[in-house]
């Protein structure tokens, strides 16, 4: 496993959301260093899908600032299709375009975003597809494949665009128990390998392995931001303790 540097990669400061009179996220604050993967966890909504998709803007905010790779997500001034090109997001529906092949789900954003050349982008999807063990793949259409291996085509897109960090929202809770793990292993992998990574996930045996930190969430509140092992062993809360027994227990 790899150690994090002392450099932040992702910053919430104090980031408040409002949906009409639903306070979704209440001052929430945390920084991800490169390199370093957090867990984010917490009972159905609790807010943790929404904390997610601020980072690379998916969801606007009301107050607070977010930076991500020294880039301010919140100022006007900030091109966000760039920076989330940049930025990995898989979510819990693979979001695969449905009307192109396997390959070409991870060529098309290379060569428009990243203005790559065709063989350069093929090249990189090739590369990527076989890490996730899906070359044999190529040429089939995403209803062609198990929903496990639609969402390793889904990480493996994200990769060919070089992000910095890697976004993941409850990417397994969509699939079948059998295909959990093909997705986790390589999810392990890329964490393994020092890609900074924020998770949310009810998946603990996943946390255990890779995480760093665990956050910890209720009602839009971040109630722990702890090392893993201290989350485990010792949580500071009544809730936190309440939900580990109800995850683990089953």
């Amino acid at each position: 496993m790899s150690t994090p540097t002392e450099e932040a990669m992702i910053v919430l400061n104090n980031v408040s959301k409002w949906y009409g009179d639903f306070n979704v996220l209440r001052d929430c604050t945390t920084s991800i260093h490169k390199g370093e993967v957090v867990v984010v966890c917490g009972p159905s909504g609790s807010g943790k899908s929404t904390l997610i998709k601020t980072v690379n803007g998916l969801e606007p905010i009301q107050s607070g600032q977010i930076f991500v790779n020294g880039t301010e997500v919140t100022s006007k001034r900030t091109n966000l299709a760039t920076l989330r090109s940049r930025v990995g997001m898989v979510f819990q529906h693979f979001e695969l375009f449905p009307h192109l092949n396997i390959i070409h789900n991870l060529i098309l954003a290379q060569e428009k975003v990243l203005k790559r050349n065709h063989e350069e982008a093929r090249e990189k999807a090739l590369a990527l597809l076989s890490r996730v063990g899906l070359d044999q793949h190529t040429e089939k259409y995403p209803s062609q494949l198990s929903g496990g291996q639609q969402q390793r085509v889904a990480i493996a897109r994200a990769l060919c665009m070089d992000p910095v960090a890697m976004l993941f929202d409850e990417p397994t809770s969509a699939l079948d128990p059998e295909m959990i793990n093909e997705v986790l292993d390589v999810m392990v992998e890329l964490a393994y390998e020092g890609m900074t990574m924020m998770v949310v996930t009810h998946e603990m045996g996943f946390a255990r392995k890779v995480a760093h930190r665990v956050l910890f969430m209720e009602e839009g509140l971040i109630l722990e931001d702890t090392p893993k092992e201290q989350f485990f062993d010792s949580p500071q809360t009544q809730r936190a303790k309440d939900f580990l027994a109800s995850i683990i227990s089953h």
